[in-house]
């Protein structure tokens, strides 16, 4: 089969790999689309992992094979599938914090070499535990482009109901690329009032078209002034930082009303370190929160949310690219044009085309 392997920093090479193979509880899906992920981005830019590997994990494709012990699902079932899947009896899944789980970070599906996703290949493995709760029926009417985003979302699920987000809350997104985006929907949908803080007008020209409240251009000097008056003179209840940039951080930090939280879901670069001034955490009574990933227990809530159309994630959907070009997704991703949102990976385009539904 094709792969696009990660050979080293910024080293992509698209080259022939054998197709996995699959013990008794597992399955061999077929993919069809790969979403591009910021953290992919990450991957292949820094030397935070050993090559070689096949990354990508945002994946919607088709059972190839099963083996005999799998009971749950059949060779010809469209499935998106969750790369990781927590143990679901340790201390940290019996508290809920499934991301922080030992198996959740080391037990993930794999298209060769040491596993690390494998969505962007032709095939993956996937093993029997994550067979077993992480691979989601896609409706007949859903595209396997729309699946993809079922992980995506469960991220900004999980992140919204960790700052504790209620129906009238103010809630400022730092950032209105397509992660951005999706809190923008999310937040509308669970009854909050999104702002956007974004420098690209054509990414503010698309958060009011999805429906924010207000936009704003960090880099204009009333900046500050026009999001107290938007926020009834006081700031957010939440500032969600959906970019990785010092920016985006002092934006943050001099946004938040008194007694409001900020929400750190972009991961910054291994060497960058934030200076905080503690008594502004102090006497302001700010809470600083993180949120890492998916959660389990938000996987059916999420899969609703896209299969039915309860936000509009097609909206998003900018580019695709075939496999072989992986490395021009990712230049693209990270210089964006003015339309670039969502980039999709089709590592068979012309079989793809044949099945996506309208």
């Amino acid at each position: 089969m094709k792969a696009a392997v990660y050979r080293g920093v910024n080293r992509i090479e698209y080259e022939d790999v054998p197709v996995p193979e699959i013990g008794p509880d597992e399955i061999l899906v077929r993919i069809a689309a790969c979403g591009l992920c910021q953290s992919d981005i990450k991957k292949i830019l820094y030397p935070l992992y050993e090559p070689p590997r096949i990354f990508g994990h945002e994946m919607a494709g088709v059972i190839e094979r099963a083996g005999p012990d799998v009971q749950a699902c059949r060779p010809g079932d469209r499935v998106a599938v969750m790369h990781h899947i927590p143990c679901l009896r340790c201390g940290c899944c019996l508290r809920e914090d499934y991301s922080l789980c030992k198996m959740f970070k080391e037990l993930t599906t794999t298209a060769g070499f040491i596993p690390s996703g494998g969505g962007f290949a032709q095939f993956i493995r996937v093993p029997g535990h994550i067979v077993r709760h992480g691979v989601i029926p896609i409706p007949g009417n859903v595209s396997f482009e729309e699946a993809t985003f079922v992980e995506p979302v469960n991220c900004c699920l999980k992140a919204v109901r960790k700052a504790g987000v209620a129906a009238g809350d103010r809630v400022l997104v730092v950032g209105a690329g397509p992660m951005g985006l999706l809190f923008v929907q999310i937040l509308k949908f669970l009854g909050a009032v999104p702002f956007v803080s974004e420098p690209l007008a054509a990414r503010r020209d698309k958060a009011l078209e999805l429906g924010v409240e207000g936009t704003f251009d960090p880099s204009e000097s009333r900046f500050a002034e026009a999001l107290r008056d938007a926020t009834g003179g006081l700031g957010p209840d939440l500032v969600l930082l959906a970019v990785p940039h010092l920016r985006a951080c002092e934006c943050a930090f001099s946004s938040a009303r008194p007694g409001g939280k900020i929400l750190f879901f972009a991961e910054f670069p291994e060497e960058v370190s934030i200076p905080v001034r503690p008594n502004l955490l102090y006497r302001s009574e700010i809470t600083l929160l993180g949120s890492y990933s998916s959660s389990f227990k938000l996987q059916g809530l999420s899969a609703d949310i896209v299969f039915n159309r309860r936000i509009n994630v097609r909206a998003l959907l900018s580019r695709e690219f075939p496999l072989a070009r992986l490395a021009e997704a990712v230049d693209l991703a990270l210089h964006p044009a003015k339309d670039t949102l969502k980039i999709v990976i089709r590592p068979w385009p012309g079989w793809v085309q044949q099945l996506v539904c309208e």
